[in-house]
């Protein structure tokens, strides 16, 4: 038995060849999650009973021949802040601590008729803002590479369980970064797709407008079969998608020879930018040219004006979205949480109407920039993660990314491990598309994973991860 280590390709084969069981699947993650996650607090609640229920149903009905695609009997977490019916959806919060969703959330219904089987919810930041908190009813998620690092957020504890070995994939929402964040830090594929491609229905809000849910996983071939099981029909249509297929987008085994690549490298040049992410992104890019992928530089506006532009929509709409919480329920948010929802109440309806204006502005500078194009590639973090309770650092680092883009501009983004830092910590490149150009985006991911011809092999010490390299 290959544990909780196992892939979703290879455990989809042995799960159809009833080489093993999704009860035998299951328990390796229930067992790996009571072993590490005192240490990593990446689980809020574990759902023993229920999921090794589901587990036996799914080898039932594997044996009698009824298999639902590559997902069907394979263990998975999500976010709490993603309804399942008859359980608390907490967002990390004493204000939602009581609250028992009644139907399940739309991305955990297509799981359950894809045959995955949910095992519990995973941390996140009050929310899914603010950064990590210790004076929540729960403690945060810890970086598997590090504990006294930050794991990157919101979606902390999705990408702790999957960097950690205890589950194959989770889902985590993004609404500025907050999938690929986590993905970058613990060294893990995080993607975003095209705003609307998967419903957000049943996942409680941050902002409106710019909210996307996505899967996080070990490599880009099993984050493909995941985002497929998860798509809306039209979207689907669109992305030419195939979602009970071993390889759902047609484009992502075509390789790098040919593709198109846009190099935004003014994103971190232009800033004070670490070191080594400077140095492993260069190296990423000359790696895609050296295996045939036409790079040019593609210029867009300067990162701060999306920053910008994405911060005031946000704060704008989750204020709304909290506002009469907040005047009743002030104390109960966490200190961190509440300091950053309150900031919307600042946004003037100009200010906001002016940051949708420019917007617009952005889409039609991206698309037009984008013409003969690809996809665009450029760094993730610009710094590399700080100690988890260094609250000033933490502050300063949720603007120190090129992620928030993507969300303003609602296009597909992926974030892929390339290298280590000095200090031993995962460094992400991000590759980013036109709208419903996901299987692109696969292509390049999972070309540069196929190129770089080494792979992120976590073997656990203690609770702490390393990377070994293997050719």
């Amino acid at each position: 038995m290959e544990g909780a280590e196992i892939s979703i390709r290879r455990a989809a084969t042995l799960l159809r060849d009833r080489q093993v069981s999704s009860v035998e699947l299951v328990h390796a993650a229930l067992s790996e999650i009571e072993r590490l996650d005192d240490q990593l607090n990446a689980f809020l609640c574990v759902y023993r009973d229920h999921a090794l229920a589901a587990a036996e149903r799914c080898d039932l009905e594997i044996d009698r021949g009824v298999w639902r695609g590559p997902l069907h009997g394979i263990p998975y977490a999500a976010k709490d802040l993603i309804d399942v019916a008859g359980e608390r959806t907490t967002c990390h919060s004493r204000i939602c601590i009581d609250n028992i969703a009644r139907r399940d959330a739309a991305v955990i219904t297509r799981l359950r008729e894809a045959g995955a089987v949910l095992v519990g919810k995973t941390a996140l930041h009050e929310f899914a803002t603010g950064g990590p908190s210790f004076d929540l009813p729960w403690p945060p998620a810890r970086n598997p590479w590090n504990p006294t690092m930050h794991p990157g957020g919101s979606s902390s504890g999705s990408a702790v369980a999957v960097a950690a070995g205890l589950v194959p994939f989770a889902l985590g929402t993004d609404t500025a970064g907050s999938v690929r964040h986590p993905a970058s830090v613990c060294g893990v594929v995080g993607m975003k797709p095209t705003f609307g491609a998967i419903s957000v229905e049943g996942c409680f809000p941050l902002s409106f407008s710019l909210d996307h849910v996505g899967p996080l996983t070990r490599d880009a071939r099993d984050n493909a079969l995941v985002l497929a099981s998860l798509l809306e029909p039209e979207a689907a249509r669109r992305m030419q998608c195939r979602p009970e297929c071993a390889e759902p987008f047609a484009d992502s085994e075509a390789g790098l020879s040919g593709l198109r690549v846009g190099y935004v490298d003014a994103f971190h040049r232009a800033s004070d930018v670490n070191t080594d992410i400077a140095a492993a992104t260069d190296a990423a890019v000359e790696l895609l040219r050296s295996h045939g992928a036409k790079v040019k530089t593609l210029e867009l506006s300067p990162l701060r004006v999306f920053t910008e532009c994405g911060r005031t929509i946000l704060q704008a709409e989750s204020f709304a979205i909290h506002a009469e919480t907040l005047r009743e329920r002030h104390a109960d948010y966490g200190t961190r949480g509440r300091r950053r929802l309150m900031s919307g109440a600042l946004i003037s309806a100009e200010r906001y109407v002016r940051a949708q204006q420019i917007r617009t502005h952005l889409v039609r500078e991206f698309l037009s920039a984008m013409r003969g194009i690809d996809v665009a590639v450029c760094a993730s973090s610009l710094e590399l993660p700080c100690a988890i309770d260094d609250e000033a650092a933490i502050e300063a680092t949720y603007d120190r990314q090129a992620r928030t883009p993507f969300n303003v501009l609602g296009v597909p983004a992926i974030s892929v491990p390339i290298a280590l830092s000095s200090n031993g910590l995962p460094i992400g490149l991000q590759i980013a598309a036109k709208p419903y150009a996901e299987s692109l985006v696969y292509r390049a991911a999972v070309g540069l994973e196929t190129a770089v011809g080494r792979a992120f092999r976590p073997s656990v010490r203690s609770s702490v991860r390393t990377m070994e390299w293997t050719s």
